[in-house]
């Protein structure tokens, strides 16, 4: 890994990664050719990157694949997490190569292009992924040229430019932009996506988009939820003019802080109605804040699809998926808040719940989309306690 002032491209490369602190890895690029500014993670996860890369919290976010062959299932229509990808590239160490799977429509490739997506291939990712677990996420500039040809200063620049995402808003951008419902269930082979008609009587759910992945919405529903889903900037009035009998506190991106700051005021809101509420990520982050407890960056964050969290009730360990970059501090909960799940790589919390009303979160992602699904059953716990 050069530093900037010595940064003479190999033969052949057509892709480079510019690092804040003066670093310059060079790749071969693949996908779209451009430039994207954003903050450099790891990704442990063995499977779903398609998944990953559209998730909607990784928004401002370029993913390091701690495993080395990505792409080689290709890409399909139905393995997404939104209409688009938010990531804005991946690093990859090996080529990526044509396809080998019955479900592939186009390559990955061929996937990233159609998307304006950049790819890097051909960089040590253990080496990356060390100096990031040692230094801390780093900002960067991904950038892919068939000629080969780059402004290394220009691209310096820009990565020193970039304000980093403490205290940056990403929800808003995510959020979907009106009110809709959401009536599809779980995938299954052979049938895809499940379809269910609308049914009144079930239990309501206003889910609140912060950048919601749509393997949560599809559980809610599979659990017995009737899901309506409303922006990330939605008011209180907004949300009860629907008549819930519950709420659900999205994942998304970018600092919980800043997007507490209009979002949280309608959380507490909801507290006080005394109906379920259940958050996922930074809708645990959110319901964290809104009970008193603070929130601080992570010095690396978790991200992968294999991480250990201990429940406190009876001991048990779940293998679970993460994706945050942000934690509530574990040591800033209030009496009337529990801990229910940490973190056993760190300690970190990973799940609280209150004392006096029946709201409860976690860290992780119980739909696992990519990943174990050690945690589905919170989903049932969800809407047991709106049929209560």
């Amino acid at each position: 890994m050069a530093d900037a002032k010595h940064t003479p491209a190999p033969h052949g490369a057509t892709g480079v990664l510019v690092l804040a602190d003066g670093t310059v890895v060079w790749g071969k690029g693949f996908g779209a050719e451009g430039n994207a500014v954003g903050e450099v993670c790891f990704n442990t996860a063995m499977t779903g990157y398609q998944e990953i890369m559209t998730d909607p919290s990784y928004a401002a976010q370029i993913v390091t694949f701690t495993f080395p062959h990505i792409g080689n299932v290709g890409a399909n229509y139905e393995d997404v997490e939104a209409d688009n990808p938010h990531a804005l590239g991946c690093i990859v160490r090996e080529d990526v190569t044509q396809p080998s799977n019955f479900r592939a429509i186009q390559t990955f490739d061929q996937w990233l292009k159609a998307n304006d997506r950049i790819g890097l291939a051909g960089i040590d990712t253990r080496a990356l992924t060390r100096r990031i677990r040692i230094n801390g996420a780093p900002n960067g500039v991904i950038a892919h040229s068939a000629t080969g040809e780059f402004d290394i200063d220009a691209l310096l620049e820009k990565a020193r430019a970039w304000p980093g995402l403490e205290g940056m808003d990403l929800a808003k951008q995510v959020s979907c932009a009106q009110m809709y419902r959401w009536s599809e269930g779980r995938w299954t082979i052979g049938q895809g996506y499940a379809q269910h008609e609308p049914d009144e009587r079930l239990p309501h759910v206003v889910a609140i988009d912060y950048g919601a992945k749509r393997a949560i919405l599809r559980n809610l529903v599979d659990a017995g939820a009737r899901v309506t889903v409303l922006p990330a900037t939605a008011s209180f009035e907004e949300v009860m003019a629907h008549k819930p009998d519950g709420f659900f506190l999205s994942n998304g991106p970018g600092d919980p802080a800043a997007t507490g700051e209009y979002a949280v005021p309608v959380i507490r809101q909801m507290l006080e109605t005394g109906k379920p509420l259940f958050g996922i990520c930074l809708g645990h982050q959110m319901l964290g804040i809104a009970v008193g407890a603070t929130t601080s960056k992570m010095h690396q964050g978790h991200r992968g699809a294999n991480h250990p969290v201990k429940r406190l009730g009876d001991g048990r360990v779940e293998i679970t998926s993460m994706n945050h970059g942000f934690e509530v501090e574990l040591d800033s909960l209030p009496d009337n808040v529990k801990a229910t799940h940490i973190s056993l790589f760190d300690g970190s919390l990973a799940g609280l719940e209150l004392t006096d009303k029946p709201a409860f979160s976690v860290q992780y992602h119980p739909e696992a989309s990519p990943g174990p699904q050690d945690g589905a059953s919170l989903f049932e716990k969800f809407v047991k306690q709106l049929n209560a």
